[in-house]
């Protein structure tokens, strides 16, 4: 698989890079933690629960405030497994899906072992950290896609009937392959969703959303990527049912004062496509990320999944700087993401400098190893 084409990193480049990759991979996780207490409940249950305003703050989920679920998880997970690609390219043995499928399958590792098995060599740094070690409702399909070595793929994917936004959610990481061809993305993220989730639906939406995200990651406007998108759904075989999601979501934003009304007219189920036209709604007809947000959390939906896409778009667009620092100062497992993220960006753009054939820098093949 070629790259395309390879950047060149100046310093403003790389710390502009830097900041759209911390915020793609922390808005995500705020707009997790900020659903993950609603997620499920009718417009009326939230605001039974939190006010006539709804969700407004950080609300308890899984036991405290700020407490993100498996979409957090499966995406850190992700960008892992893309790092981890990287690094073995020097081995020769350069086949992405297969080093994502392999950090999926130690995050599932997560969801049954009580914490980081040392024996196993492969671990690297992130299945490492103890926090990741619980269970946040993580989806069947993910479970079930994951529960064994065999990997599913185009030609046999698992869950062929599977459609919901579970594979979508952990998609984002792709999109920040930003020295990559559009239609290279696209295809990646296609790919690895065939891992849990095999209905055209769940493909083409986590491959419009990579693509999305790679525009925005290099500097185009939401309104931008989102067309960027649809020209490269339009190639694809059975794209209607997600083209016409997002072509709703763009003709919604003309049509009156944002609210649950509109928000549930784009649909309000988990399954994928729909999930991604809410979130790029609500990333859209936003004010802010914390606008954008609270949006995408009350409604009657999915409102953990709509949350993380809606924070991860709004988080690459503008980078870190302009994510609500309240929130973030509640944020379960920042260090974390933060590490991951400028591990992402330094092997992005970087690379070289940490390995190379001939060379490694020791302390970087322990934190990811070839294994």
């Amino acid at each position: 698989m070629s790259t395309g084409t390879t950047a060149v990193w100046g310093r403003v480049e790389q710390q502009d890079f830097r900041s759209r990759v911390r915020g793609a991979l922390l808005g995500g996780a705020i707009g997790d933690a900020l659903g993950a207490g609603v997620d499920g409940l009718t417009l009326e249950e939230i605001r039974e629960a939190h006010g006539a305003d709804a969700v407004t703050d950080l609300v308890p989920a899984y036991g405290g405030r700020g407490t993100v679920t498996a979409v957090t998880q499966l995406t850190l997970f992700t960008v892992d497994g893309l790092i981890r690609a990287q690094v073995r390219r020097d081995t020769g043995a350069w086949h992405p899906p297969t080093d994502v499928h392999r950090a999926h399958l130690r995050w599932a590792a997560t969801q049954h072992d009580w914490g980081p098995d040392e024996r196993r060599e492969d671990n690297g740094w992130l299945a490492r950290q103890e926090w990741l070690y619980a269970r946040r409702g993580p989806t069947r399909e993910c479970l079930t896609g994951l529960g064994d070595t065999i990997m599913g793929t185009l030609d046999q994917p698992k869950n062929p009937q599977a459609r919901d936004s579970a594979a979508l959610t952990r998609s984002v990481p792709f999109g920040l392959l930003v020295g990559w061809e559009p239609q290279l993305v696209l295809q990646l993220a296609v790919e690895c969703a065939a891992q849990t989730h095999g209905h055209p639906d769940a493909l083409l939406s986590a491959g419009a959303l990579a693509v999305m995200v790679h525009g925005l990651a290099r500097g185009e406007t939401l309104d931008g990527s989102v067309q960027h998108a649809l020209a490269l759904l339009a190639e694809r075989p059975g794209h209607e049912p997600v083209t016409e999601a997002l072509k709703q979501a763009l003709g919604t934003v003309r049509q009156g004062i944002p609210g649950p009304a509109l928000i549930e007219s784009l649909g309000a189920t988990d399954a994928a496509e729909e999930v991604l036209a809410v979130a790029v709604y609500c990333a859209l007809v936003g004010e802010d990320i914390r606008h954008g947000l609270r949006l995408a959390v009350n409604h009657g939906g999915p409102s953990r999944a709509t949350g993380a896409l809606c924070g991860a778009l709004l988080g690459a667009l503008h980078g870190e700087t302009a994510l609500p620092p309240a929130w973030l100062a509640e944020l379960e497992g920042r260090p974390t993401v933060l590490e991951l993220a400028d591990d992402f960006a330094m092997e992005m753009t970087q690379g070289p400098a940490l390995h190379s054939p001939s060379a490694a820098a020791p302390g970087w093949l322990a934190r990811y190893p070839r294994a």
